[in-house]
């Protein structure tokens, strides 16, 4: 070889040797593989995170619905298709390619779990060999409370004692009567909360998980009929008037009222300075009356001083679920012979007027806002010497005054005078343990007619987180904030009386509830009076409503036996139309106040 062609062999290959245009696919060609592995990886990495997401979504939408649906009752086909439809409705089945996909969803106790599991082949990763990946989710719920506070305002009324399906039954407790069926509904609702057994029957006892720790579940009572009874309520004796007025009797020295003497006016006697005559002629016959001056009777409103603060100290030495006995109250000058005499306190109580105020605190330098004690033994029904002639209709009753030396009836006690069993105020599981739960609500005793304005107004004022009882009720004893539910229940439309004994004093005489002089106290008059009631319980179930955190419930109980008027009113005291039931017999009963505690718990995904 020349030299000529040595040196064109090294040019060349010098050339070549400088040249690097083709070393960049020669490169690419070499990193393709680890390319493909970075990008395929993360791409197949991205579809495993995303669906393990969408099944975590998809499994936890599944518990809730399913543990929403189990409500107060146990894990059922029904609860399980729940849990499966929301599921699918959270999860399209091979979305992200995935494969078979299996969620499985059970209950323990009061919570529910589910578990997922799907496969997601790989894509780009295939090329390296990678199968594929199984994910696995799992889920769980409960139903926990938050801080809660309950009060049952409940309706004791007569009519509870009947069956569901009756109208009246002369007031003899039936076997399932209304009474028994609340009873029995309301026991199953604090098994439900505080989780505990009580002897109510068919309760669902471990539905719910019970009050989340640290929380506070506080029960309290309103049972109402003509009046509440509130001698367990502590309440100081400066809430009460130092003077009340009765309609009631005094000595008095006058001349007594007209009576008949002699059936001829042939022979009228002349009058003396103790007796005087009168000749009263119908018609043809005439007869001669005598009034006599006298210590006699005044029979009007009359007013008494009132110390209660023995008596209050009475009530408060009793504790539940023992109610406390009637407790003397000394009235002077209305027994024989014009002495002294003891008459029971049962803890119901007069107020001055009607108000729909629940925040409203008694202040003594305010007497209208001050209470008395109902006391029935102390009042007489004016020209009725007999239960027979206090009947509503006898055209003798006045509101007059009147002088008489005998004794007008003096029955109220037996007549229309009603106190239910004594009203609760909020309480922890602490104080409310079953056995004390139990035997509370067995003392509940169907009696009276229906004022269903009182019971609001009471079941306000208790759980209410200002006015007399802000200090126990505006916070736990931690601070915390609370949740309150009223719980309001009736079987009946409001029945009012002119002779009714009530919170308001007797409406004939005593006219705080807008009746005028000129109102009897007949039948004709119980219509008015009812729509007064009517009347007070919507602007009282507005106060409560009005109240921080609270809800209000109502349950219509009666079905037929209730009027549709009645029925549109109960639901617009409601806090909405969701929170109205309508119970026409004792398995609605039962499930509304189910559904209230399953509403009333808050439900909540477990970490």
């Amino acid at each position: 070889m020349g030299t000529r062609a040595a040196g064109r062999i090294i040019g060349v290959l010098t050339r070549l040797r400088r040249n690097v245009a083709g070393n960049t696919l020669a490169i690419a060609a070499a990193a393709m593989l680890p390319l493909l592995g970075m990008v395929g990886g993360a791409l197949d990495l991205s579809r495993l995170y995303m669906t393990k997401v969408r099944l975590q979504h998809a499994c936890d939408a599944g518990a809730l619905a399913g543990r929403k649906d189990m409500g107060g009752g146990s894990w059922d086909a029904s609860a399980q298709a729940s849990a499966l439809q929301y599921f699918w409705g959270n999860f399209t089945a091979g979305a992200y390619g995935s494969g078979t996909t299996t969620p499985t969803f059970t209950s323990s106790g009061s919570n529910v779990q589910g578990s997922v599991t799907t496969s997601v082949p790989m894509t780009v990763m295939q090329v390296f060999k990678f199968g594929p990946k199984t994910l696995t989710v799992t889920c769980e719920t409960a139903m926990q409370l938050p801080n809660t506070d309950v009060m049952f305002v409940l309706d004791v009324t007569g009519s509870m004692a009947c069956l569901p399906s009756e109208s009246s039954c002369g007031g003899n407790v039936r076997t399932g009567s209304k009474i028994n069926v609340l009873k029995n509904a309301v026991k199953c609702f604090y098994e439900a909360h505080a989780q505990a057994k009580t002897d109510g029957t068919g309760c669902a006892t471990n539905s719910y998980q019970g009050i989340n720790s640290g929380s506070q579940l506080r029960f309290g009572f309103v049972p109402y009929s003509t009046n509440v009874d509130i001698s367990q309520l502590n309440l100081p004796a400066s809430y009460f008037a130092a003077n009340w007025t009765y309609q009631s009797r005094s000595k008095t020295t006058d001349w007594t009222d007209w009576a008949n003497t002699s059936n001829s006016c042939n022979n009228k006697p002349a009058n003396t300075t103790t007796t005087k005559y009168q000749t009263v002629t119908s018609g043809n016959s005439c007869v001669v009356q005598s009034s006599t001056y006298t210590t006699a009777w005044l029979y009007a409103k009359t007013t008494f001083p009132m110390n209660v603060s023995a008596a209050l100290s009475s009530f408060a030495s009793a504790t539940v679920p023992n109610p406390p006995t009637a407790v003397n109250i000394t009235m002077k000058g209305i027994g024989s012979n014009y002495a002294d005499r003891q008459v029971l306190w049962d803890g119901c109580v007069e107020e001055a007027a009607p108000t729909s105020n629940i925040n409203q605190v008694p202040d003594p330098s305010k007497p209208a806002t001050l209470y008395a004690p109902s006391l029935p033994d102390a009042l007489y029904l004016r020209r009725s010497t007999a239960a027979d002639s206090g009947d509503p209709d006898n055209a003798s009753l006045t509101t007059a005054t009147s002088v008489y030396t005998g004794n007008y009836y003096n029955g109220m006690r037996n007549y229309r005078y009603f106190c239910p069993t004594p009203a609760e105020k909020l309480q922890t599981t602490s104080v409310w343990t079953p056995t004390t739960f139990d035997s509370y609500v067995n003392t509940l005793t169907p009696v009276g007619n229906t004022y269903h304005d009182i019971g609001m107004l009471w079941g306000g004022r208790l759980i209410s987180p200002e006015g007399m009882f802000a200090s126990e009720n505006k916070t736990t004893t931690q601070g915390g904030v609370i949740q309150r539910h009223v719980i309001f229940m009736t079987d009946g439309d409001p029945q009012a009386g002119g002779c009714d004994y009530t919170a308001y004093g007797v409406a004939f005489w005593d006219m705080r509830t807008g009746d005028t002089p000129s109102d009897a106290c007949t039948t004709a008059r119980d219509g008015t009076l009812t729509a007064a009631v009517t009347t007070r319980l919507k602007a009282l179930c507005t106060s409560v409503k009005n109240e921080p955190n609270t809800l209000l419930w109502v349950i219509s109980f009666g079905g037929t036996g209730i009027a549709t008027s009645t029925k549109n009113d109960l639901k617009a005291c409601a806090s909405d139309s969701d929170h109205f039931f309508d119970a026409t017999d004792a398995t609605a009963l039962s499930s509304a106040f189910q559904t209230i505690a399953s509403r009333i718990a808050q439900l909540r995904l477990e970490e």
